[in-house]
């Protein structure tokens, strides 16, 4: 029994080792990046080489086992150059550093992160040839090394990889033949480099690209296929003539406006829709498909002719100055700010009396749905799912105030505007939507954009928003994940005066009732510290000065644990005394008639 009870002990101490020695490992990876990317800013400075612990610094993901998993530097200014030791992270997923200053090669060494399924490197410096070891990559989904000084043949390796889904090369100076394998891959771009697209005949070097490895076969296969165009053109026309006069369509459903081709806008990699792809893609928008409405337009749920489920944003208010060329600059804006915690823009479409917006269909929809609109047998959103949606979404609003240059400013944060990805992590939605749409045309007696309740009161009195008044939001939005409520409730109207959940809440922390506050479908499974915690961020976010309203950045370290005490409890000392004020004040207008008179008399009896 003894030798038994050592040997579970050996297990155990063995095991911890092998976790501490993984975690220090990663550690010292990190730190090694850290420390070639010239972190001058100290933009990591998280990233403490005492902390044997990586999973606890910024920008950095791990899984339940403490393995890193996801590392995302985009867009930080770094310049200096890419550490080998970066392949000692054998669980990486995810690499993104893309859009910085970054220069030098890119390490053989990249080519051990055997679980890597994305690698984005675009928008960098980078010189010298693209390694071939990336070609022992099996899991390796995306490969982005666009814009970048890259020179030399793309290896052969790369063509052997199974799971490749889209490789962009474009813009670099790279040189020979492109492997005929990278042909296969579904999204591909080449251009912009001295490539020979084809053994024989050149062929184009983007995704939508058509050609032959046999040069006298080149007329014929054009015949047939300028045949098959024809009449597939030919068919369409008939055919859609023959809807048009049975269903009664309108004339400009059936023409795609001039120049609204398939093709890829290299700066931000959007896809521009044609409208009648989009029209087919949601059954004509048929509100079966309707996914949502709010200020910004109609969201229609729709599926591609590959089978890719999309969902649809048709926007309202659209007429921008500058028209079509403006409303796609401020798209491609959009596009280029990417982060795990922020949907990402497929592509868009503009007709001359419409404007879509294209995004990946996410299936578990928004937070506000899964608060307060499941079905019956769908599960309840718990405690635990709630705490990282409210970290995701902390994550992503940073990125966009913090990261983005020009920033980013939401404008509309709340629970519905935070969609759920097939894992139930966190998406924020609609970012940037405020700038695509004239602010001049509005069916609301304000400029302001956003959703009552949710709305920072300097916003609505000077109708000027900033990154704080997406602070307040986000605060209403930790009180909705809290309470599975709604920011206005007129329902409360039968028990008490506050209709608005902000009010509501802070009145029954004050009465320390927090039992009370907690969504009731959770069932009491939850953590009432962690909810204590989680309500006290949104106060100190939703306080009635902008000023003193906390950075997402300080949201973000005040949710890991970091800072929130010293902080709440300068809050409540703030907060007592502006109760006591505005105390004061209701009892000297609620004396009646005689108010001023007695006011004077106190006044007049003091001690001089």
């Amino acid at each position: 029994m003894f030798f038994r009870l050592k040997l579970v002990f050996k297990v155990l101490i063995l095991a911890c080792l092998h976790s501490f020695v993984s975690s220090n490992e990663q550690g010292d990876a990190l730190i090694a990046l850290k420390a070639s990317l010239n972190d001058s800013a100290n933009q990591l400075s998280s990233w403490n080489p005492n902390m044997v612990d990586p999973c606890t610094w910024t920008k950095v993901t791990c899984d339940d086992n403490k393995n890193v998993i996801y590392v995302s530097l985009s867009a930080l200014g770094f310049s200096g150059v890419l550490s080998p030791k970066i392949g000692a992270l054998k669980t990486l997923q995810t690499l993104s550093l893309q859009r910085n200053a970054i220069s030098g090669a890119i390490p053989e060494e990249f080519g051990n992160l055997t679980n890597l399924t994305m690698l984005d490197l675009d928008n960098n410096r980078l010189t010298g040839e693209i390694p071939p070891s990336l070609g022992n990559l099996p899991k390796l989904q995306f490969l982005y090394l666009s814009q970048n000084n890259l020179t030399g043949t793309i290896p052969d390796s790369l063509s052997h990889l199974a799971s490749l889904t889209e490789i962009q090369l474009g813009s670099n100076g790279l040189s020979g033949q492109i492997p005929g394998g990278l042909f296969k891959v579904p999204k591909y771009n080449f251009t912009g480099n001295h490539l020979n697209c084809g053994i024989n005949v050149p062929q184009r070097c983007a995704s939508d690209s058509v050609g032959s490895s046999n040069k006298s076969k080149i007329g014929t296969v054009l015949g047939i296929i300028v045949g098959i165009v024809c009449l597939l053109v030919f068919g369409g026309l008939l055919l859609l003539f023959w809807k048009g006069r049975h269903k009664g369509y309108r004339r400009e459903v059936f023409v795609d406006v001039a120049g609204e081709v398939d093709r890829r806008i290299p700066f931000g990699q959007l896809k521009r829709f044609s409208w009648r792809e989009l029209q087919l893609a949601t059954d004509t928008f048929n509100e079966k498909n309707l996914l949502g409405q709010g200020g910004f337009g109609k969201v229609y749920k729709g599926v591609l002719s590959d089978n890719t489920k999309i969902a649809v944003k048709r926007l309202t208010d659209y007429e921008s100055p500058g028209g079509d060329a403006a409303f796609q600059r401020e798209v491609e804006m959009i596009s280029v700010a990417v982060h795990r915690n922020l949907l990402r823009l497929i592509g868009f479409c503009t007709t001359p009396t419409e404007r879509l917006l294209v995004y990946p269909f996410m299936q578990n929809l928004s937070v506000a749905y899964r608060l307060r609109e499941i079905k019956p047998g769908e599960p309840v959103l718990d405690w635990s799912t709630r705490k990282r949606v409210a970290l995701g979404t902390a994550r992503g609003l940073e990125y966009l105030h913090e990261h983005c240059n020009p920033k980013i400013i939401h404008r509309d944060v709340k629970a519905a505007n935070v969609l759920l990805d097939e894992d139930f992590e966190a998406v924020v939605g609609d970012f940037g939507l405020a700038k695509l749409v004239d602010v001049r045309k509005t069916n609301v007696t304000t400029q302001v954009r956003g959703t009552m309740g949710h709305i920072a009161p300097e916003y609505l009195s000077t109708g000027k928003s900033s990154e704080r008044t997406d602070v307040f939001g986000y605060g209403i939005m930790l009180l909705e994940l809290v309470t599975g409520q709604r920011a206005i409730d007129f329902s409360r109207l039968e028990e008490e005066d506050d209709v608005l959940l902000l009010d509501h809440v802070k009145k029954l922390e004050r009465e320390k009732r927090l039992d009370d506050i907690v969504d009731r479908n959770l069932n009491k499974h939850y953590n009432i510290q962690e909810v204590e915690m989680m309500i006290q961020v949104a106060l100190l976010c939703t306080q009635s000065s902008p000023e003193d309203r906390p950075l997402m950045s300080e949201v973000v370290r005040m949710l890991e644990g970091e800072g929130l005490a010293e902080r709440w409890e300068e809050w409540q000392h703030v907060e007592v005394n502006r109760r006591q004020e505005y105390e004061r004040l209701q009892r000297r207008f609620d004396w009646g008639e005689d108010s001023i008179y007695n006011q004077n008399a106190v006044e007049l009896s003091g001690g001089r």
